[in-house]
């Protein structure tokens, strides 16, 4: 038995070299090929910021960004500008070390490695005897973010990373789930409504282990750029009015709305946030008594999605968790499946796809095609989650039988 397991184990690692490998000769190979297409994706940006911190200078000029970009493949008429704050740079900072090309391997080889932890992890939460983990892996890697955020080279997979850690460590390790958080941080506004909740659930149970944690976390963060540009607060408070943020297209549900019926008003785009905001504290006072992160952070993260100012589709890739919860519970309510059951189960996945199939033609994100996935993705987790189900015996009270 004990040479059975070391024969299969010498295999994968076997495997998984080849696949090094021949993933490293792709790379020398079609070098040239592929050093033309980095400059369209979005670690081309990051490349940028990293590298002019490195060398001591302003990470945040949009002329200088926009100089160094086109010379290195980029050809938009608009700079690709890092809207994230300081604190977020320590995540991209080894790429400015290479060229763009082995910038953007390496950043793809981080953000999938990212997705493989984040989905190993939450089959460790959510996954149920009984659900074919085939289903599992299925529902994730075909989520319609997770190959969107891949293509773009965004930095969404490493924010779910984050949260991921957030959810499997809070139980029993606080000070290190509290350090994860600094990872989905690096934009706070996307899932405002978690940080909200976070907060009141931290203040009213007096959470000191974690805070501790991300304030460590936090602290970290900010000194590594402050090291290289004692400045950065600066530029990046004189960056902002450059990037004109408020003029900007957002394909998120709100920006579509303001730019449907109140174009000129920028502070409509905040009016979806704050429904959310007055969700968020019914819903946190109601379960407050028996709050579980695994459970209740999962609409959070959905409706945070939904009502934020500022969202692509590559940001929704932090909804990973909820939606293979979501998959998890309509398998386990399967012998309660009705026509319209499948008719709807079948609508959200047609719906996925025609996410996917939209991405196969390479359509930009700020065109605004996609402004309706958040939508899908609210709906397939409240409607999973309202599915009457039957749980194997001595299933957690978090994860209780629900009857819609």
């Amino acid at each position: 038995m004990y040479r059975g397991v070391m024969h299969r184990t010498v295999i994968r690692v076997l495997v998984r070299v080849l696949l090094a490998a021949a993933v490293l000769f792709v790379l020398i190979g079609h070098s040239r090929s592929i050093q033309a297409n980095v400059g369209r994706r979005d670690s081309i940006e990051y490349w940028t910021v990293s590298r002019l911190l490195l060398q001591r200078q302003n990470p945040y000029d949009i002329d200088h960004i926009f100089e160094v970009e086109r010379g290195h493949g980029y050809r938009e008429d608009q700079p690709l500008v890092l809207l994230t704050p300081p604190w977020s740079l320590f995540m991209i900072l080894p790429l400015g070390l290479m060229n763009p090309l082995w910038g953007w391997a390496l950043w793809l080889a981080i953000s999938v490695g990212a997705l493989i932890v984040s989905m190993r992890l939450c089959w460790r939460m959510y996954g149920r005897s009984g659900v074919p983990q085939n289903l599992f892996w299925m529902v994730g890697y075909l989520f319609a973010p997770v190959p969107a955020c891949l293509v773009a080279a965004q930095m969404g997979l490493v924010l779910l990373l984050g949260l991921v850690f957030f959810l499997l460590l809070e139980r029993d390790h606080p000070f290190l789930a509290g350090a994860a958080l600094v990872l989905p941080f690096a934009k706070p506004h996307l899932l405002a409504l978690f940080w909200l909740a976070l907060f009141l659930w931290v203040l009213t149970r007096r959470k000191l282990a974690l805070a501790a944690g991300f304030a460590t976390a936090f602290a970290l963060a900010l000194v590594i750029p402050l090291l290289f540009d004692p400045a950065i607060f600066h530029h990046y408070r004189a960056m902002l009015p450059q990037a004109a943020v408020d003029h900007m297209f957002i394909p998120a549900l709100s920006g579509v709305l303001r730019a449907l019926f109140f174009r000129r008003h920028f502070w409509v785009q905040f009016l979806p946030m704050v429904l959310g905001v007055t969700w968020c504290v019914w819903f946190f006072a109601k379960h407050r008594a028996n709050w579980n992160w695994r459970e209740h952070g999962l609409p959070l993260l959905v409706v945070s999605v939904l009502t934020t100012p500022y969202a692509w589709l590559t940001d929704e890739v932090v909804l990973l968790p909820a939606m293979l919860q979501a998959a998890v519970w309509v398998y386990e309510a399967r012998e309660n499946t009705t026509v319209m059951t499948r008719v709807s189960i079948g609508l959200f996945a047609l719906l996925n796809a025609l996410l996917l199939f939209i991405l196969s033609f390479k359509i930009p994100f700020a065109t605004g095609i996609y402004f309706w996935s958040s939508l899908v993705w609210v709906g397939w987790y409240f409607y999973a989650r309202n599915r009457p189900r039957i749980l194997p015996a001595g299933t957690s009270h978090g994860y209780a039988v629900r009857i819609a």
